[in-house]
């Protein structure tokens, strides 16, 4: 294999000099630094990157440890459209990306720096964290650059991107109550997750300023899951028929609502008008198609990407993105009386 050695002997320079001339220095003139990559080329010279990290100190190289990685995941492709978006920023950037999961016991007994520091990582991206996963606490106080996703932390070396779920909620049951329903249910995730608490937080919001009183009993967590949903869907429409419209804090666990409804006999929308959030691909292609609040979920990985590199390179302005959302009003919501 061709090594710097010899492009330094056929070249007449010094291996100090192919050296900067292929790693971009200065102070190589250009006609040296031609005839470097001139003979590299002609020589099939590949880099040794491993040997390249160890001596800068960097590998040009992201992690994503993505949790809760599994067979339901292609469901609603959240996890890949992130990772489609990183992927997108760091092929433009030149760096790699070397894919970690928690899911693995292997891994589970590693620390988050003990991970990042064996596969000789430059920064982490962590996406589907829960608020009480112990890596959480080891990600601030490690000084291994890290952007979250969905996670409200800060530090020097911590940003995070996210969707103003709050604001996404609200224009979900705004939709609702302009279609004249005031009897609306919500089927939450889980307490650990923080877009939970945000989209809790915008139903309750929005019923407030309509003056609607909110219903603790219309309230369930369906742990971001169709077959969860499902089940909660069918407690909370048996329990209280008054119940015209449900949000749900995922269009996964919108669907499950659908199959609920299908499974009592009722409507939708004729009967129950159901919104959800995310905008994934099956929203505009299940039988009624979901009204739902769309995320650019492809985009938050390019802007998670991007954010982790200004940190790497200490320009960032700042270590926090919020996302927009769009109402997609589709089949499944309808006014009340119609």
């Amino acid at each position: 294999m061709t090594t710097i050695k010899d492009i330094a002997r056929v070249a007449g320079v010094s291996v100090t000099t192919v050296s900067r001339a292929l790693n971009g220095y200065s102070d190589v003139s250009e006609k040296t630094r031609a005839k470097v990559f001139r003979i590299a080329k002609e020589l099939n010279y590949s880099p040794n990157t491993l040997a390249r990290g160890l001596v800068m100190n960097k590998s040009k190289t992201f992690g994503l440890l993505v949790s809760g990685l599994n067979e339901s995941s292609p469901k609603d492709n959240i996890t890949f459209d992130i990772l489609s978006g990183i992927n997108k920023f760091v092929g433009e950037c030149g760096y790699d990306l070397v894919l970690f999961s928690t899911n693995s016991t292997k891994q589970r007994e590693k620390t988050y720096t003990q991970l990042c520091r064996e596969r000789r990582v430059d920064g982490v991206i962590i996406q589907g964290i829960r608020t009480d996963d112990p890596y959480l606490k080891e990600v601030v106080e490690s000084d291994i650059p890290c952007v979250l996703i969905d996670i409200p932390l800060t530090s020097s070396t911590v940003g995070y991107v996210t969707t103003d779920n709050v604001l996404g909620a609200k224009k979900a049951v705004k939709h609702l109550i302009q279609l004249g329903h005031r009897n609306i249910g919500f089927i939450n995730g889980h307490e650990f997750a923080f877009v939970s608490q945000e989209r809790l937080k915008g139903y309750e919001e929005a019923l407030t300023e309509a003056n609607i009183e909110i219903n603790r009993e219309w309230i369930g967590n369906g742990e971001f899951s169709e077959e969860a949903a499902e089940i909660q869907a069918i407690r909370l429409l048996e329990a209280h028929p008054e119940i015209t419209a449900i949000f749900s804090a995922s269009d996964l666990m919108a669907l499950g609502v659908i199959k609920a409804a299908r499974s009592l006999g009722i409507k939708v929308p004729d009967n129950l008008s159901i919104i959800g959030f995310d905008d994934i691909v099956l929203a505009s292609y299940v039988t009624p198609s979901l009204t739902t609040i769309g995320q650019d979920t492809f985009q938050i990985g390019y802007e998670a990407a991007q954010l982790l590199l200004s940190i790497l390179e200490n320009r960032a302005e700042s270590h926090i993105v919020t996302m927009e959302t769009k109402l997609k009003v589709r089949e499944s919501t309808k006014h009340l009386n119609e």
